[in-house]
């Protein structure tokens, strides 16, 4: 173990610092519930931008995304779009704002909006989302339980640290110890303080991150450039571009990285690729899902804010993750062979590389802050995905059917109690978890296949009913559980036929119900104004007032979309070129860079609007 008493120190100084958060904004956070679950829809887009960002900056995603880099090298850069990390753009652009502007607490709490409360299915589909929100949390904080244990194993060993546990617990559970106990810190000061002190929290945690990641970035390039250091990548791995093939063979460097690359089923990376696109399109239109991150944009001032703020974070985001991400890589590229990296079965896990790489190559102080970092990213994601957990389950469930009229005091007593079950039943599906990857493609590639045709459709057809709605994502997940216990490759595969199931399971129940009500259905095309087949509701709507005027601007939303998703591509790939020190791409980067933002500048930034 190389940690010494200033990285302790720094470490032992932050988690008082998130309990005296806790306790701080704990007045404020018990006004009311809007208070405790959306900081009173009240914090500035750019505060609620860095906490959105600083909640993606976690632990088991940024293992992954290292290992990704260290095998696939500039090519990784394309892998999140399983995620799909392009839906900030497209939320950016239009979504945010359409979201914003129905001024409610959470989604299940938006159908109103679209759905108004009476009809068939109505009940139904807002009891489908509060169930999927809550799923997706369970899943996120096992994924996040998960990346933690395991990297804080890798500083801390079991052997010296269990002669300070007055119980007797097997190896094994060591990783499974230390996320308990940093998750009890991380539930303690969510809870307390509610949105505001994650906020705060999130803030402490991003200026950490950034001192952490620029310092890795500036160590890689020491190391990089001293002593006739260089790279031994296969021929492909500082191209980002690819063909049908992936084409980088490692048997003469690291055969096990060859072995990952089958078992990930990258290896046709032009079909993956297309899936990725394919997939990812249509979840970026569907919106978000009911996490953390709807609930950050759904507490903004006004939709012009909520676009804003997540414009704000892949800016702030991303050149700062990757520039640990590179800067990890390269240090691992490098040193290699001082890397204990060997997994359960004997092979090479490559999770391992981005906290051995920490525990071998930073000096005292950044090794703390770094440590402290990626902590605070865990415990950030954990109490972002926590408070999205309490605000459906407090807010669509006990307020909805349990007690109605429920007094500020017991809302907030519902909000601990709720809190503590959730990270209970989080906890202990992390213990059922086989690693970070089978969760994460879990819940990208299978259980939001069930997700998406609904979610696309309630925007931009106006026949599309509660009925629908209900159908069409009980299907799919229903479809996407299934197919977990029958399928062992690559979600992503099998994404299409999720996707046509919920599809049937909309169209079956959209025309077995009658239309939504018009009044509703007039008053969100007013209100939320969105483009798309909603022609027969428009002419309702002129004939009330002749001088509405509808929303002309999918050609531009979609100029603006490929633009952003290009400055989004190049935001990514700026800090690898840096670290490597590639001139030319590097002045390329930046020129495309910079000519996107003075065209948005025009297109997207002067034309917001509420």
């Amino acid at each position: 173990m190389k940690l010494q008493l200033p990285d302790f120190l720094i470490i032992v100084a932050y988690l008082v610092t998130m309990v005296f958060i806790g306790f701080y904004m704990r007045k404020r956070a018990k006004q009311n519930k809007e208070s405790y679950m959306m900081g009173g829809k009240k914090l500035p887009w750019y505060m609620l931008g860095l906490s959105d960002a600083s909640d993606m900056f976690d632990i088991s995603g940024t293992m992954w995304m290292v290992a990704l880099c260290f095998v696939y090298g500039m090519k990784s850069i394309w892998i999140p779009w399983l995620w799909p990390v392009f839906n900030q753009v497209f939320m950016m652009m239009f979504l945010s704002k359409w979201l914003r502007r129905s001024n409610a607490n959470t989604g299940a709490e938006w159908l109103v909006t679209r759905f108004g409360t009476a009809g068939a299915g109505v009940k139904g589909s807002h009891n489908i989302v509060v169930v999927f929100a809550i799923i997706c949390c369970f899943g996120f904080l096992a994924y996040g339980f998960i990346g933690l244990g395991k990297f804080i194993e890798m500083f801390i060993p079991w052997e010296l640290a269990k002669t300070y546990i007055p119980f007797n617990l097997p190896q094994q559970y060591a990783a499974h110890f230390y996320g308990i106990l940093f998750t009890l810190f991380a539930m303690f000061y969510s809870i307390l303080g509610g949105l505001h002190s994650i906020v705060l929290g999130d803030f402490i945690k991003y200026m950490i991150m950034t001192v952490a990641c620029i310092s890795i970035a500036v160590i890689a390039m020491i190391h990089l450039n001293s002593n006739g250091n260089q790279l031994h990548v296969p021929d492909g791995w500082m191209n980002p571009f690819f063909g049908w093939n992936l084409s980088l063979d490692w048997s003469a460097i690291l055969p096990d990285a060859n072995r990952k690359i089958a078992e990930d089923g990258f290896g046709l990376f032009g079909i993956f690729f297309m899936m990725m696109l394919f997939k990812g399109v249509f979840a970026s239109l569907a919106g978000p899902a009911p996490n953390y991150d709807m609930q950050k944009v759904l507490s903004t001032r006004s939709p012009k804010e909520a676009s804003k703020m997540t414009g704000f974070v892949s800016i702030v985001l991303l050149p700062i993750r990757y520039s640990m991400v590179i800067g990890i890589t390269v240090l691992a590229l490098l040193y290699y062979n001082r890397l204990n990296l060997s997994g359960p079965d004997g092979g090479t896990d490559f999770e391992k590389i981005l906290p051995a790489a920490i525990n071998h190559f930073l000096p005292v102080g950044v090794l703390g802050l770094v440590l402290t970092g990626l902590l605070g990213a865990f415990m950030g994601t954990f109490s972002g995905t926590l408070n999205a957990a309490q605000a459906y389950i407090v807010n669509d469930v006990y307020l909805k059917y349990i007690n109605p009229q429920a007094s500020t005091k017991k809302i907030m007593r519902a909000n601990y109690i709720v809190g503590v079950l959730v990270v209970t039943i989080g906890v202990i599906l992390g213990f059922f978890a086989k690693d970070v990857n089978s969760v994460l493609q879990w819940i990208v590639g299978g259980l939001y296949g069930g997700y998406i045709a609904a979610n696309l459709l309630k925007w931009y057809w106006w026949r599309f009913n509660a009925n629908g709605f209900f159908w069409g994502m009980t299907s799919g997940i229903v479809a996407a559980l299934i197919f977990l216990k029958m399928y062992d490759g690559l979600f992503l595969y099998i994404w299409p036929v999720l996707f046509l199931i919920s599809i049937a399971g909309c169209i079956a129940g959209t025309y077995t119900a009658v239309p939504t009500e018009e009044a509703t259905l007039k008053s969100f095309y007013k209100t939320v104004k969105p483009w798309g087949f909603w022609q027969p509701i428009h002419k309702l709507v002129v004939q009330d007032d002749p001088g509405f005027e509808p929303n002309k601007r999918f050609g531009l939303d979609m100029f603006n979309v490929s633009l952003g998703i290009i400055a989004q591509c190049c935001l990514t790939i700026l800090p690898m070129y840096v670290v490597l020190w590639m001139k030319l791409p590097l002045l390329i980067t930046v020129i495309i860079l910079l000519v996107i933002i003075g065209i948005l500048k025009r297109t997207w930034w002067n034309k917001l609007e509420d």
